[in-house]
């Protein structure tokens, strides 16, 4: 009897470390996250934004109508 739970709990550490020691299977994204999105940034104001969101004017992207009037901000860097 005491061989019989030897032999039990010798096969339940064999599957326990199996299953510590064996790489799992990587997880993978889903179908639509796949896709990345080009960031642009607003002449006027600086703030990042997807680029299908943005407004362009003349080679230059901006956040807003209001900031797509006022034109590029001056820079003092």
């Amino acid at each position: 009897m005491i061989r019989l739970i030897f032999w039990i709990a010798i096969v339940f550490a064999a599957l326990w470390l199996w299953r510590k020691i064996k790489p799992s299977a990587p997880q993978q994204a889903p179908k639509g996250g796949d896709q990345t999105l080009l960031m642009v940034r607003c002449a006027h104001c600086g703030v990042h934004l997807p680029q299908d969101r943005a407004l362009n004017r003349d080679q230059q992207w901006y956040c807003s109508p209001a900031h797509l009037q006022q034109g590029p901000a001056a820079r003092d860097r």
